[in-house]
């Protein structure tokens, strides 16, 4: 319903939008500002040179071909993993499924850097596995370091995206098709090829590029892992940070190619989605047969093979972070916590519990302000309402390292002096994943009925009354797990800490990549850890809260257009829709008892 005149929701997404102008739009602004403007003046004097400096010299914009490389080759490569994983599991008895699906999970929860890492440890120069197959069988291994070892970490690092969007397809596939086909003399592979391929390739197509967007946008992994092989975010980073030279106004033309990339992309992801959407009715949903010979074989190799490999660097940090170390950098080979004690007691440290503080305070800015964003969107529309919808997507579009840099250029001088403090990575982490928990608010409340709170009207409530006794009420169980899961990301998050921070403000990630360039293993090690373990009780806690061991991408692209853009972090674990039933079912019963006593009874409490 349109609203006309001035009232308190109005004023509300005023100062919501002043929100999001001052903190995505001024320091965007800033940023093109800065790529135009000449350096070498007094004056104010605009010029495109640094763009032009981009392009004339190879080794600058090679750095964009290597990003475009490394970010096909790893889309490529986990689709062609995440794919077969996919139906493997939900075709197959498997047994340990549920386990497998959480392993998967677990493996996409740490940072790609921190895969990175752990591969160096397993198979680079002086790895364990190099030593040992070098030592004992003479055996040269290929280098994993440059284009090779890149695409291994962010394969490996991202199918599971691809497979929880196809799983959540499959889940709704009727197996009615596959049958018909089967009964015209169609074998399993050429109904998997001509029937289910085509199924699911919207929701195929829909992880392809949020894993191309992931990928492209990464700098950690190709800055410890790629040596000579440079791409576009690590020149970005260079640029800006580098130790030898940097010059912000190039760093700043930069940005603006990435943004313009990365919007071509996001527009490319929604054209897609709503091009091949389609809705389809699992009447007879696909059900799980056992394999027999070679074909139990096979998946079960590689689908215990692949969760294997995805694990695992998570198996190998915290393995490692129990090897004492000499000097920090060479393993003695005996077991015990010295690394923990490294970390944990170290002097003036202060990035564990800075993590833990800067993303509670940030996840809670993104619950408050995405349940009022969520809520103006969906039942107080209007020109401003629709401007912030619009502009509550930005920061998703934004690479971290170009939101950092962003910020510095923004809040670096009076009146908006907050560069060095820990308001200003507060406010970049919450930035950041605000669009996460908007989307998945607004999916929420989509599925709430209007009359309710009408009905809590025509009892004497205000708008605003209802909104805080009936509504909020009624998201909070799916607004809180998805704050749960934008909270594991949250904390996982680098590109935009590591521009921002200083000695006082470091955080897990932080201090994990600044031990790996050091070679600090087991120190490395030993945050690593503590950030994995972090991770997996949050995701328990999410289970809990859910009442779900099922984790999938359901279509939930077919149904609400608003989601269409919605950012893989929170599609991949948090299945808002299908968890609401429990909340509808118990709506439904007291809607059945009395609505009338049911809200009036809220509406007193």
């Amino acid at each position: 319903m349109k609203q006309k005149g001035f009232n308190i929701w109005i004023g509300i997404a005023i100062l919501l939008l002043s929100f999001f102008v001052l903190f995505v739009v001024y320091p965007l602004a800033q940023v093109l500002y800065k790529s135009v403007l000449a350096s070498n003046t007094s004056d104010i004097t605009f010029t495109m040179d640094y763009f032009q400096k981009f392009f004339a010299r190879k080794y600058y914009w090679s750095t964009l071909v290597n990003s475009f490389y490394v970010t096909v080759a790893s889309t490529l490569l986990a689709s062609l993993i995440g794919l077969p994983m996919a139906y493997l599991l939900r075709s197959y008895k498997v047994p340990g499924s549920k386990y497998l699906n959480i392993l998967i999970v677990i493996s996409y929860l740490s940072p790609p850097f921190i895969g990175a890492y752990a591969w160096i440890q397993l198979f680079g120069r002086n790895g364990f596995w190099t030593k040992f197959l070098t030592e004992s069988f003479g055996w040269q291994v290929p280098s994993i370091y440059g284009f090779t070892g890149i695409v291994l970490v962010f394969s490996l690092q991202s199918f599971p995206l691809i497979y929880m969007y196809v799983s959540g397809a499959l889940k709704n596939l009727d197996n009615s098709l596959n049958e018909a086909a089967e009964s015209l003399g169609l074998n399993a592979f050429q109904r998997v090829i001509k029937i289910i391929l085509p199924l699911v390739m919207p929701s195929l197509l829909a992880g392809a590029l949020l894993v191309f967007m992931r990928v492209f946008s990464d700098f950690g992994t190709p800055m410890l892992i790629g040596e000579g092989f440079r791409t576009f975010p690590v020149l970005i980073y260079t640029q800006f940070m580098g130790e030898v030279s940097t010059d912000d106004h190039f760093a700043a033309a930069l940005c603006v190619i990435i943004i313009a990339i990365t919007l071509l992309l996001f527009f490319m992801q929604r054209y897609l989605s709503n091009k091949y959407a389609y809705s389809m009715t699992a009447l007879k949903p696909m059900e799980q047969v056992e394999p027999k010979g070679v074909r139990k074989v096979f998946a079960y190799l590689f689908v215990y093979g692949i969760a294997l490999l995805a694990i695992l660097p998570q198996l190998t940090v915290i393995y490692t972070s129990f090897l004492e170390t000499s000097g920090g950098t060479v393993y003695t080979g005996n077991l015990g916590f010295s690394n923990y004690a490294n970390t944990l007691l170290a002097k003036d440290n202060n990035s564990i519990i800075n993590t833990y503080i800067f993303g509670l305070c940030a996840i809670s800015l993104v619950v408050v302000i995405g349940v009022f964003v969520a809520y103006l969107t969906a039942r107080k529309k209007s020109f401003v309402t629709e401007t912030l919808d619009t502009l509550t997507m930005f920061p998703y579009i934004i690479p971290g390292s170009v939101l950092g840099i962003s910020f510095l250029y923004a809040f670096n001088s009076r009146p908006f002096l907050l560069s060095g403090t820990a308001i200003i990575i507060i406010l970049s982490l919450a930035i950041r994943r605000m669009p996460y928990t908007i989307r998945s608010s607004t999916a929420i409340i989509s599925q709430i009925s209007p009359s309710i709170e009408e009905a809590a009207i025509s009892l004497g409530s205000t708008e605003f009354q209802t909104f805080r006794k009936v509504t909020v009420p009624m998201m909070l169980p799916g607004v809180m797990a998805g704050a749960i899961m934008s909270w594991i990301t949250l904390i996982s998050e680098l590109s935009s800490s590591i521009i921002l921070y200083t000695s006082s403000t470091s955080t897990l990630t932080v201090a994990i990549y600044a031990e790996v360039i050091r070679s600090n293993f087991g120190n490395a090690a030993a945050y690593s850890t503590i950030l994995t373990l972090t991770s997996i009780v949050s995701l328990l806690l999410f289970f809990k809260l859910t009442k779900n061991k099922d984790i999938s991408v359901r279509r939930l692209l077919i149904h609400s257009p608003n989601l269409s853009h919605l950012g893989s972090d929170y599609f991949i674990f948090c299945d808002i829709l299908s968890n609401f039933y429990l909340y509808g079912r118990e709506i439904e019963k007291k809607r059945e008892e009395s609505w009338y006593k049911y809200l009036s009874v809220m509406m007193n409490a």
